[in-house]
């Protein structure tokens, strides 16, 4: 159901229904779950970037195993566990899309930190349609498009194109298929360029600043700026630019992805 492979830093998850273009079903969200959990533990794993198997990022819930009866309560729970742990990682997560990213493979996609699309990528909602509520998008939706064009995807459950959910904010590049692996090579090169402590603490605080007053954590954020002043990484950042190279946060950094141009 779900493929884990973690080299050089990088781990893949990889949603492994090809046959039904990844569609949702309880033992992949509980896999799924498992995996970013191991993702998350695991202190060799740098970035993580979550795909699907063949032409489609995911077309959803398994209507199937909806009309069966097959989808209850602890579908829900391992979804979320899912969606929260990607949500909460302290560590950058990419959504690769190609082809579909419809229902739950765009609520998927909503818990990650970036969004990369091939130009034939399709995406939408369509829970509502179905008689559920897009349990995974509705709280995280609105925050990333508005809640205009949130309300357009969740209550009228709009198709769009790549290129248009890059114009609202919803994908953060959109490249031709025949370029999607390079430029995916090349967002993951730009994580590693990010010191940890200081992407981990960045996260965390961007994520909590939806929830609070910005003047009632100053505290918090200058007890995180304290602790990457006292890190190794500001030291190696500073004799990096001393020395006009690249900083070095991971081991065997260098050549293990494609170059620094932008997407």
């Amino acid at each position: 159901m779900v493929r884990y492979d973690s080299r050089g830093g990088v781990t893949r998850i990889l949603l492994a229904r090809p046959e039904v273009l990844n569609a949702l079903n309880t033992p992949l969200a509980a896999a799924l779950a498992d995996a970013v959990e191991r993702a998350t533990r695991d202190p060799n794993v740098t970035v993580v970037v979550v795909r699907g198997e063949g032409s489609s990022f995911s077309s959803g819930m398994d209507r199937k195993a909806l009309s069966a009866g097959q989808i209850g309560e602890p579908f829900f729970r391992h979804w979320i566990r899912a969606l929260n742990g990607l949500e909460d990682m302290p560590k950058p997560v990419l959504a690769a899309i190609q082809g579909y990213c419809i229902g739950g493979g765009l609520q998927l996609a909503l818990a990650c930190d970036f969004r990369l699309a091939t130009h034939d990528a399709v995406l939408g909602l369509g829970a509502t349609r179905h008689g559920l509520i897009p349990d995974g998008a509705v709280l995280r939706l609105a925050r990333v498009v508005g809640i205009g064009r949130a309300k357009e995807l969740a209550l009228l459950n709009d198709q769009i194109s790549a290129e248009e959910a890059r114009a609202i904010g919803l994908v953060n590049w959109v490249v031709p298929p025949g370029e999607f692996e390079a430029a995916l090579d090349r967002v993951v090169e730009k994580c590693f360029q990010a010191a940890p402590t200081a992407l981990r603490h960045t996260k965390r605080l961007l994520h909590e600043s939806f929830h609070v007053n910005p003047r009632s954590v100053i505290a918090e954020v200058l007890k995180a700026q304290n602790e990457c002043l006292a890190s190794w990484e500001l030291e190696e950042a500073n004799r990096a630019w001393d020395e006009r190279r690249e900083a070095r946060f991971f081991a065997g950094q260098s050549g293990q992805t494609g170059g620094g141009e932008k997407p």
